[in-house]
């Protein structure tokens, strides 16, 4: 009986494509949308709104925001974790940095978590493709926000519940000139009552979140706020919360 064996071409050809096939369900990870070695930094342009005078006057303070990677530590857990220095600037970058808290990073097998203020959060998740979803608040506990605000954004089950989903990945961003390659989009949540305040003497609210990831660089985006508007029958309206949008200006 004569055998038929493939042509060398044939056969390269056959075992790329397995190869190629193979590679297609290899899952990206949260690793490689962050570069956590010592001395690595993102500075931001951070636009902050608060609500001063018992929440009746808005202002809008913008600086420059400097993360850095300050060395390998381990968390509450005992997990291998970074730890991150935040310092700020005015927005013109004519001072001197100012030291404004830290947090850590802990990368899992397959999650980016986020530790801030006793409050931890799952920023990234595996696969890091467009659909993936997961409850980025799993962890916190209920009405985290409580000794800074006296507000319900954060009230459970809703908070503690949000779905953070990637919608989109392997996408080019523009900031400020900067084309960012390879970045994965992730929305947490899009909520909101009577905004713009269209009937002063009705409650409202809202809750957003969005980030951007760019594969071997970081966060190169966020927009976070968390507000209620309470019309006060008896006094003046005002409104409690906080808003931050951070957008990359430069890294190493």
């Amino acid at each position: 009986m004569k055998v038929t064996l493939p042509s060398c071409c044939g056969l390269l050809l056959l075992l790329g494509a397995c190869t190629d096939k193979k590679d297609e369900f290899v899952p990206e990870t949260p690793a490689a949308y962050v570069q956590l070695a010592p001395g690595k930094y993102i500075t931001y342009l951070l636009d902050s709104t608060v609500f001063v005078q018992s929440g009746r006057v808005q202002e809008n303070h913008r600086y420059q925001e400097k993360h850095t990677v300050d060395a390998q530590v381990t968390d509450a857990l005992s997990r291998p974790s970074w730890r991150i220095f935040r310092s700020l600037r005015d927005s013109a970058g004519t001072r001197a940095w100012e030291p404004a808290g830290t947090y850590l990073v802990t990368l899992t097998n397959g999650t980016l978590e986020r530790i801030e203020d006793n409050m931890r959060t799952v920023r990234l998740a595996t696969p890091v493709t467009a659909g993936t979803s997961w409850k980025g608040h799993r962890f916190l506990a209920t009405e985290p926000y409580t000794l800074l605000y006296n507000f319900s954004n954060d009230d459970a089950p809703g908070f503690g519940d949000w779905d953070f989903t990637i919608a989109s990945s392997g996408e080019s961003v523009a900031i400020r000139g900067q084309v960012y390659e390879n970045v994965a989009t992730v929305n947490g949540v899009d909520e909101s009552l009577n905004v713009p305040i269209t009937i002063p003497t009705s409650f409202g609210y809202r809750s957003f979140l969005t980030e951007q990831w760019a594969r071997g660089v970081g966060m190169i985006y966020q927009n976070y706020i968390l507000w209620e508007y309470q019309p006060n029958p008896n006094g003046t309206p005002y409104r409690i919360g906080f808003g931050v949008e951070r957008s990359i200006i430069d890294h190493n």
